[in-house]
């Protein structure tokens, strides 16, 4: 007769996780989690947003091209546009549309080969996705969050970053709010509560945040 091994059997488990069938290959101390960037931002008050939004495109996305030249993945998290299907093809196609708002910020930032993507049902990034396991599995120690809106999607993002006990990147120009008032508010409370470092983003040290775990 013969018995399992729990220190085996566990070691399959971790082994299996780590890898998850080959859908995280990467491995980095750091990683870029978009959240919301692929928006038609077709909302109420979303005045300011559409007047910034380009640029915000802009500054992230030299962001982002730093983050794949330093070899940090992209994780898009984003809401899931009508009936559920996981279909980020649809997400974009439709948030491209020609009276679409927030089409010029889609265009700079449509998800590439290389990029993760994740759909999320509600405001959380966490809540019914497999982020977790993508951020075990990529081994990552760091968050850099850009995204939409500072204070609310981008913020509560940040809450659950923070309780996992993970470094938290919040670049103040990669992240906005629906007004100036709420973005100033929600960078304090990014800091003040989150210990969020809200630095430019061409301040970040690319390197070393892939290293250093604080």
């Amino acid at each position: 007769m013969s018995f399992l091994n729990i220190e085996d059997v566990m070691g399959a488990s971790k082994r299996q996780q780590d890898d998850l069938h080959g859908n995280v290959p990467d491995r980095a101390g750091a990683v870029l989690l978009l959240v919301d960037v692929i928006n038609d931002l077709d909302f109420p008050n979303n005045e300011y947003l559409v007047k910034t939004a380009t640029d915000l495109g802009k500054r992230i996305l030299h962001l982002k091209r730093r983050c794949m030249r330093a070899g940090i993945p992209t994780i898009y998290v984003n809401d899931n546009k009508g009936r559920w299907r996981s279909d980020i093809r649809e997400v974009v196609n439709s948030s491209q549309r020609r009276t679409a708002p927030g089409r010029n910020l889609v265009r700079l930032l449509a998800p590439g080969a290389k990029d993760y993507v994740v759909l999320k049902p509600k405001h959380s990034i966490f809540y019914a996705t497999p982020l977790d396991l993508i951020l075990q599995s990529a081994g990552a120690h760091t968050v850099i969050l850009a995204g939409l809106t500072t204070n609310a999607c981008v913020l509560i993002s940040a809450a659950e970053i923070y309780m996992r006990g993970l470094r938290l990147v919040v670049p103040r120009d990669c992240v906005e709010a629906l007004s100036p008032e709420l973005q100033k508010v929600a960078l304090k409370t990014l800091s003040d509560n989150f210990q969020a470092q809200i630095s430019p983003a061409a301040s970040l040290k690319l390197q070393t945040l892939k290293i250093d775990r604080r």
